[in-house]
Parts: structure tokens; C-alpha cells; sequence
């Protein structure tokens, strides 16, 4: 089974696993509550999985300042 966008792709943007997941978590549970999604078109159909495109295409980052989640 292939994954998109791959881990490789997001650990690009993104500079640890943990809080690749802890960003991804955040971003899907807005998503679930009603956010406005970052991408006209995702690919897959479940929250996380468009927390991670929203990641890989650079719309979503961590603040260095205060390891806060934006």
C-alpha cells in the first residue's frame, strides 16, 4: 500500500515524526469541528490524510518560538 503524500515528503517540511503527528492531529480535529480546509481538492477523503496534504503542501507549520502548533 502506497501512502500520499509520503513521510519522506512531510519529514521534508516538517523536522521530527512527533510532531509531524502532533500537527497532523491538531490540524484533523479542526477539520472534523468545521474548519475551513487549506486545498481546493484532496486526494484522500479522511481528516487526517488532509491534515498531511495540507502539510506537504506547505500551508501548515509549527512555531519555532514557542513549539506551538499554527
Amino acid at each position: 500500500m502506497l501512502l500520499y503524500p509520503s513521510v519522506d515528503k512531510l519529514l521534508e517540511k516538517i523536522d521530527s515524526r512527533y510532531s509531524l503527528i502532533a500537527l497532523a492531529s491538531k490540524r484533523a480535529h479542526e477539520l472534523d469541528a468545521g474548519a475551513k480546509p487549506l486545498l481546493n481538492e484532496y486526494k484522500s477523503q479522511k481528516s487526517v490524510g488532509k491534515a498531511l496534504e495540507e502539510i506537504e503542501a506547505g500551508l501548515l507549520k509549527i512555531d519555532e518560538n514557542n513549539k506551538d502548533f499554527d
